[in-house]
């Protein structure tokens, strides 16, 4: 009977040179960047590896329905670009602390508000050729920021920050820095002259229309 000898893989793997090991590593980064280069060139398959997006939302509801009685007569479009920076007291940046760069665009509607008229508020003389009708100011409505036109530049955030990120449903929220572009919009709107222009368009309104029914002066003043 021959001697039986007993192999110790262990020892054999020890055993393997150091430039075999990083042959071998060369080797398959290498595969793994051919399998790549074969799915970018040949046809069709890189979509078998490609993403799918599924809408899988439910219908929209109508919730209610609000009657308009006011005039849209103007619209601005507005550009902001906030930048806004939340420290803690006692930390640096680096550790805690956020600082967004966004650049919030949107438009403000001017409007003049038809409802509220009485019969004492339009006045028409007998041969109906003359008529006068007292009208509100214009009113700005709500800034809506427009999100095909609105991004953030940069974010920078500390390093609890970043932690809290990582645990949070609603990680970046951006509702803080879209507020406050909304808010300066709605600012710029009202020192703006929107609301002139808006009451200049009504009474052209006003005026091609009665004319148009058969009167030959017309005139719109602007109350409170």
């Amino acid at each position: 009977m021959g001697e039986r000898r007993t192999v110790d893989m262990t020892t054999s793997l020890k055993r393997v040179p150091g430039w075999a090991k990083l042959v071998g590593a060369l080797v398959l980064v290498l595969a793994v960047l051919f399998a790549g280069l074969r799915l970018a060139v040949l046809p069709g398959l890189g979509d078998l590896f490609g993403e799918e997006t599924h809408d899988r939302s439910g219908p929209a509801l109508l919730k209610s329905i609000q009657d308009i009685s006011r005039y849209e007569a103007a619209s601005g479009n507005f550009q902001v670009v906030v930048d806004l920076e939340k420290d803690a007291k006692y930390l640096p940046d680096a550790i805690r602390g956020t600082r967004t760069l966004y650049v919030g665009a949107g438009t403000v509607d001017a409007y003049v508000d038809m409802g509220a008229l009485g019969e004492d508020d339009v006045r028409v003389n007998e041969d109906r050729t003359s008529a006068t009708i007292e009208l509100p100011h214009a009113a700005l409505g709500e800034p809506a920021l427009d999100p095909d036109r609105s991004y953030a530049v940069s974010k920078q955030r500390g390093l609890l920050d970043r932690l809290g990120d990582l645990f949070s449903d609603n990680p970046n929220d951006e509702r803080a820095v879209q507020r406050l572009a909304a808010k300066h919009i709605g600012e710029a709107a009202q020192e703006s002259e929107l609301t002139k222009r808006a009451e200049e368009n009504t009474t052209s309104m006003l005026e091609g229309l009665l004319r148009s029914l058969g009167f030959k002066e017309v005139r719109v003043t602007y109350g409170s």
